[in-house]
C-alpha cells in the first residue's frame, strides 16, 4: 500500500513538472519587434559598400546574409543552416526572412536577406516544446508501465488467485491455502479468507466425524436388533410345534411373519450402513446352482413361487449375500403384488440368468430406472405399505460386488427382476 502511494506521488510530480516546464517554455518566448536602427544601419552600410561588396563585414549585422541585386542575382552570400536553401527573394519571403531593400534614391540597387530574429526565437521555442513533449511522453509511458505493472502484480494477479481460491472453496477443496503477501492491497482480506477456509475445513472434519459415528451407531444398533428378532422367530417356531389351538397358531404365524418383515428391514438397514462405512464385504466362492432351490424355499413363506428347472452348473457367488438378494426380491413381490411368482433359469454367455416375475400392477416405465436408487420408493404401489426404499438398492449393489447384475423390467403385466449370476 505504501508503494502504491509513492507511485501516485511520483506520477503527480511528473505531471506537475511537465506543466511547469510547458509554462516556463511558453512564457520564455517573447515576440521581438524589428530593430529600425539596425535595419537602417545594414541598408546604409551595404549601400556604401556596394561597389566593393566583398569587403563587407557581415558579422557586424548577422550571422548569415545574402545580397541580391536588382536582377535577383546573388552578389554576396554568407549562409548557414537558416539561409542555405534561399535562392531568390521570393524564397526568402516564403521562409519568413527579413528582406531589406537597398536603394539609391528611386533606383533599387538590391535586396539584403537576413534571418528574422523573431522567427529564430520562435523556432528555438518550438524545438524546446517538442523536446519537452517527447520527454514528458516518455516519462508518462514509464509511469504508465510502472503503474500497470503495480496494478497487475498487486491487484489483478491477487484478485485472480482469490477467484480461484473461492472456486476451490465452493467445490469443497479446503486443503489448499491462499498464497498471497500481506502487504498487497488484498492483504487483510486474504488473511481473513484463509481463516475462513481453516474454519470450514475444521467444521467439515467435525461433520464427517459425526456422520461416521452416526453410521457406526446405526450399524451397531441394527446388528444388535437382529438378536432379539431371531429370538422372537425361534420362539414362534417353538410355539407352533407345542401349541395345538388353531387360533393361537394363527396369531403365532402372524407374529412370525411380522418378525420376518422386521428382520428384512433391519438387514437392509445394516447392509446400507455397512456399505456407507465401506465394510459391506462380499466373499465369493464356487457353489452348485442347486443351492438356488434352497434359497428360494427359505424365503418363500407363502409357497407361491413356481420354479423352472435349474441348469446344472457351478456359480461364483457369496451364498449369504445372494440369499439376501433373493429374499429381498421375493419379499417385495409379496408385499407389493401378492400374486404367484414365476422363477425361470437359463444360461446366457458367462451367466446363469434367474428371472423372478410376479403378476401384479408392475412399475410405471418412468420409474424403472429409479427403483434401484437409494431410499427411492414407487409413487403408486408403495402407498400404505411399509418400507425404506433400500431393498432393491442393496440387492443391486450386492450383485455388482459379486460381478453380476440386477435388471428390472415390466414385460406386459407384472414386474420382473432378472439376476445375472456369474458362472464359475
Amino acid at each position: 500500500m505504501r508503494f502504491y502511494k509513492r507511485l501516485l506521488l511520483i506520477i503527480a510530480a511528473i505531471i506537475i513538472l511537465g506543466i511547469i516546464m510547458f509554462i516556463s517554455i511558453t512564457y520564455s518566448y517573447r515576440s521581438k519587434r524589428t530593430d529600425v536602427l539596425r535595419v537602417n544601419d545594414i541598408t546604409q552600410t551595404v549601400k556604401e559598400k556596394w561597389d566593393d561588396i566583398d569587403s563587407l563585414d557581415y558579422r557586424k549585422f548577422s550571422d548569415e546574409m545574402i545580397i541580391f541585386n536588382s536582377d535577383d542575382f546573388v552578389v554576396y552570400s554568407r549562409t548557414g543552416s537558416l539561409l542555405r536553401d534561399v535562392n531568390s527573394v521570393e524564397e526568402a519571403l516564403n521562409k519568413g526572412c527579413l528582406c531589406l531593400a537597398v536603394s539609391d534614391g528611386s533606383r533599387l540597387m538590391g535586396t539584403v536577406i537576413i534571418p528574422d530574429p523573431d522567427r529564430m526565437e520562435y523556432d528555438i521555442a518550438k524545438q524546446k516544446l517538442i523536446a519537452a513533449a517527447l520527454i514528458m511522453a516518455l516519462l508518462f509511458i514509464l509511469a504508465g508501465v510502472l503503474y500497470g505493472s503495480y496494478v497487475r502484480r498487486n491487484i489483478i494477479i491477487p484478485f485472480k488467485k482469490m477467484e480461484r481460491f473461492a472456486v476451490n472453496v465452493a467445490s469443497g477443496s479446503l486443503d489448499e491455502p491462499i498464497m498471497l503477501e500481506k502487504n498487497n492491497i488484498f492483504g487483510a482480506f486474504t488473511e481473513s479468507f484463509d481463516i475462513m477456509r481453516e474454519e470450514l475445513k475444521r467444521s467439515r472434519q467435525i461433520e464427517n466425524e459425526l456422520k461416521q459415528k452416526e453410521k457406526e451407531m446405526i450399524a451397531s444398533l441394527s446388528h444388535d436388533l437382529k438378536t432379539p428378532i431371531t429370538g422372537i422367530k425361534l420362539l414362534c417356531e417353538l410355539l407352533s410345534v407345542k401349541v395345538k389351538d388353531d387360533y393361537v397358531l394363527e396369531k403365532v404365524g402372524n407374529i412370525h411373519q411380522k418378525a420376518e418383515q422386521i428382520n428384512i428391514l433391519v438387514s437392509d438397514l445394516l447392509a446400507s450402513s455397512l456399505e456407507d462405512l465401506g465394510e459391506m464385504n462380499v466373499t465369493c466362492c464356487e457353489e452348485s446352482s442347486e443351492m438356488l432351490h434352497e434359497i428360494v424355499a427359505e424365503h418363500d413363506s407363502r409357497c407361491l413361487a413356481k420354479e423352472g428347472e435349474i441348469p446344472q452348473c457351478l456359480i461364483q457367488v457369496d451364498r449369504p449375500r445372494l440369499s439376501q438378494v433373493i429374499g429381498n426380491i421375493i419379499s417385495n413381490s409379496y408385499k407389493y403384488a401378492g400374486t404367484a411368482i414365476d422363477i425361470a433359469y437359463s444360461i446366457k454367455d458367462s451367466y446363469l440368468v434367474m428371472s423372478v416375475r410376479d403378476h401384479g400392477e408392475g412399475v410405471p416405465a418412468e420409474e424403472i430406472d429409479l427403483i434401484t436408487s437409494k431410499f427411492y420408493r414407487g409413487k403408486k404401489n408403495s402407498v400404505g405399505k411399509d418400507g425404506s426404499g433400500l431393498g432393491l438398492y442393496i440387492a443391486s449393489e450386492l450383485m455388482g460386488k459379486m460381478n453380476g447384475e440386477l435388471i428390472c423390467s415390466c414385460p406386459g403385466n407384472g414386474f420382473c427382476v432378472t439376476l445375472m449370476i456369474p458362472l464359475s
